[in-house]
């Protein structure tokens, strides 16, 4: 419980309660019924917000005529461990999951310059393709006209 209110968090939004730095606070006498009542009142809401087993004890407990909240801190105390280990395991599953993201990243990028060089090297192929396609037809059209002249030669020599 002091760890909680000692923490950087509880600090600021005890600052931000306050209306301005001229305030005071005045102590008032409480009766620790009053303090269990409102403290269950608190527990309720939040139980019935996150539908937490371990809040719907709490309460169970506070509703107990148990004088005392030791055992109610040790609950507390008990749940913010188990919260820090949870958010642990939250935080190394974060982790794992950026690295296989980053990973995936990188893979895409690389197969994405794959296709690129890939169809950069295809459209070269099919300009090459066109080229000899119309050297290929000069070709043929110089042996035609070779064959052309053989035969014209031919005819020449016969008559």
């Amino acid at each position: 419980t002091v760890k909680v209110l000692n923490d950087d968090d509880a600090l600021e939004l005890f600052k931000k309660t306050l209306p301005s730095a001229g305030s005071s606070l005045v102590q008032l006498k409480v009766r620790s019924t009053s303090q269990q009542s409102r403290a269950l009142k608190i527990l309720r809401g939040a139980a019935a917000a996150s539908k937490s087993p371990e809040l719907d004890l709490i309460a169970l407990a506070l509703r107990g005529k148990a004088p005392g909240f030791e055992k109610i801190v040790k609950m507390i105390d008990d749940m913010v461990v188990n919260l820090k280990k949870e958010q642990q395991g939250d935080d190394a599953k974060k982790e794992y999951c950026e690295a296989q993201f980053d990973e995936t990243d990188d893979k895409r990028k690389g197969l994405e310059l794959s296709i690129s060089d890939s169809e950069k090297a295809i459209s070269e192929m099919e300009g090459s393709i066109e080229t000899l396609k119309e050297e290929l037809a000069a070709l043929e059209a110089g042996i035609k006209a070779l064959d052309k002249s053989v035969a014209e030669a031919t005819e020449q020599r016969k008559a």
